[in-house]
This record gives C-alpha cells, sequence and structure tokens, in this order.
C-alpha cells in the first residue's frame, strides 16, 4: 500500500496534478455527503474547515448541517450501527457507498487517480445491503452529524445524532457539572459523583484552552460503560473518537479560553439541548450571564514553547482550530 502510494504521488507529480487541482469545492462537498452517509468522526468537520480554509474555499457549520438534512445515513457500522468499519470491504467498499450516493455527488469532480468521481467509481456495486443499505431504505433517515447552535454554543457546537443509542436522550434538560478538563470529569465519574440527568460539562479542553483540543475519549468511554448515556449527556469545547457513542456534544463554540459562555457555567445551571432542532442552550438569565461575563478572567496557565504559540495563534473549532497568521508576517 506504501509502495503503490508513493507511486502515484510521484505519477500526480509528473502530471502535474496538484492537491488545489484535486482539493476543489466539489470535492469538499463529495467528502461531506460521503461523510454523512458513513456515518464518520465529528472530526471530519474540523479537518474539512481546515482543508478548504488552506485551499481559500469558503466552508462554514452551516453547510455541514444542510448535507446532513439532505444526505441519509446509510452504512450500518459502529458506532452507528451493528459491525465493524473493517467490514465494508465486504459490501463494496467506499466505491460501493459512493455509487449508492450517486444524485448527491459531483461526479465530475477530478480525483488523484487523475480520472472524474464517476470515472473513478464505474462498476461499483453493493454487495451487502445489510452493511449499506439502500437511499429507499436508509440506516436513519439524515446524516451522522448534526450541527447545534443557541446560548451555550453561538458559534455552533458538533454531535454525532446517530450515535446516540437512547433516543430519548435526543433531547434533554439537566443541571450542569462543570469540570475545568477531562481529568477532573473521570475523577468524578470513577467515584460516582455523577448522577442521572445531570449534564456534564468539561471545559478549557478547546483549540486555545488546551492547547491543541484532545481528544475526550477517556471520559466518554466511561460514561458508556458505566451506563451513565441513558440518562446524562456530555458538552464540552474539547473533540471526541469516531467511536464515541451516546449525547456527547463537543467543539462548542466559542471554547471556554476566549471566554465563550461555557466558561460562565456554574454547577447546578440548567442545560438544554434538542439535537433535531439543532439547539444547545444555557438557562440562565441574561443580566446574571452578563454579571458573570465581566467578572470571568482566563484561567493562567504556565506554557511554553510550541504549545504557547499554538495557544496564541489558534482559531475556534467553528473554524477548524485553523492557526491564525501572526502580525506582521
Amino acid at each position: 500500500l506504501a509502495r503503490e502510494a508513493g507511486r502515484l504521488v510521484l505519477e500526480c507529480l509528473r502530471r502535474g496534478l496538484t492537491p488545489l487541482k484535486i482539493v476543489t469545492r466539489q470535492a469538499i462537498e463529495n467528502a461531506m455527503a460521503v461523510d454523512m452517509a458513513l456515518g464518520g468522526s465529528t472530526n471530519s468537520v474540523l479537518h474539512l474547515l481546515a482543508i478548504a480554509h488552506e485551499a481559500g474555499i469558503p466552508l462554514t457549520l452551516d453547510e455541514f448541517d444542510a448535507v446532513a438534512r439532505r444526505v441519509p445515513h446509510l452504512c450500518n457500522v459502529k458506532p452507528s450501527g451493528q459491525y465493524s468499519v473493517g467490514r465494508m470491504d465486504e459490501a463494496g467498499g467506499l466505491p460501493a457507498l459512493m455509487q449508492e450516493l450517486r444524485e448527491f455527488l459531483h461526479l465530475d469532480a477530478l480525483t488523484v487517480t487523475g480520472k472524474t468521481l464517476g470515472e473513478t467509481i464505474t462498476g461499483a456495486t453493493v454487495t451487502n445491503r445489510e452493511l449499506i443499505r439502500p437511499l429507499h431504505d436508509p440506516l436513519y433517515p439524515q446524516g451522522s452529524l448534526a450541527i447545534l447552535r443557541g446560548g451555550l454554543a453561538p458559534d455552533g457546537a458538533v454531535v454525532k445524532q446517530t450515535g446516540v443509542r437512547f433516543k430519548s436522550m435526543l433531547t434533554h434538560r439537566g443541571p450542569a457539572r462543570v469540570f475545568e478538563n477531562m481529568e477532573e470529569a473521570v475523577r468524578a465519574v470513577m467515584g460516582d459523583a455523577i448522577r442521572p440527568g445531570d449534564v456534564v460539562v468539561v471545559r478549557y479542553e478547546g483549540p486555545k484552552g488546551g492547547p491543541g483540543m484532545r481528544e475526550m475519549h477517556q471520559i466518554t468511554s466511561l460514561m458508556v460503560g458505566m451506563g451513565l448515556d441513558e440518562h446524562c449527556g456530555l458538552v464540552t469545547d474539547g473533540r471526541f473518537s469516531g467511536s464515541t457513542r451516546g449525547p456527547c456534544i463537543g467543539h462548542v463554540s466559542p471554547e471556554a479560553a476566549e471566554g465563550g459562555p461555557i466558561a460562565l457555567v456554574q454547577d447546578g445551571d440548567l442545560i438544554e439541548y434538542d439535537i433535531p432542532n439543532r439547539r444547545l442552550d444555557l438557562l440562565v438569565a441574561a443580566d446574571e450571564l452578563t454579571r458573570r461575563g465581566t467578572a470571568w478572567k482566563a484561567p493562567k496557565r504556565e506554557l511554553k514553547g510550541i504549545l504557547a504559540r499554538y495557544a496564541r495563534l489558534a482559531e475556534s473549532a467553528s473554524r477548524g482550530a485553523i492557526l491564525r497568521e501572526p502580525i506582521g508576517w
């Protein structure tokens, strides 16, 4: 595989097939559609936003949500379905999935093979309908991801809506249990300090606050393993792995380190989310939030080297956590 990849890179160089000839708006929109049908990671939102920025292609969170409302989730793979993603090959792999999605794709988009997408997937067929469902009988009627907005996430947040095992948890209102980092939240869960109905808030884990926006895999795995995903939600300015299950809402923007609303949440505050209606709200009076915002100060941290530079230059997750160019460059 590595040898073939190297051969293809050299072939692309020989033909003058550069990245910007492949990474076009059409290609980005194709990637969004395939991700929604596959049940891909919430990380794809970050990556595609950042790739689009580097390619000079305007792209917003709202465009992801528009695709999710239009493209159904077809692949019966974990964490939203039954089977390992490794079994996709048995059903024809990604070419077969894209063949099923033809009406949602730009088939004339150029690919790394030098051929169009339509040419590349010609002849691909779905060989296992249990793994790749037809458009008329999808695993879920909407794509895997949803973009939430509201008082707690004015600039947006991301959730894998098809990964919520208990449909009663697609909407929820509960008291906040606030933690300043993932380790604090893990200790609370391990110590049986989280009660049914709570909304676990893990903050200062965003691009600036981490710094680096690490994955909250420990806390999500613990909550699912202890059955808390049936009764509790998780809200964070951090991110998740592709295997995350349950009502886990991440990428909350603006993040806590920027003084976003998530920085103002206190234990006991009511948080309400409604995934079908794309809402994430903090149910605290506006004058009280203004008072808290006036008193808020960013926590001081001893950072040096590349982490200090990253924390200064990182943009919001809603923009792909790209690096802002320093003044004078």
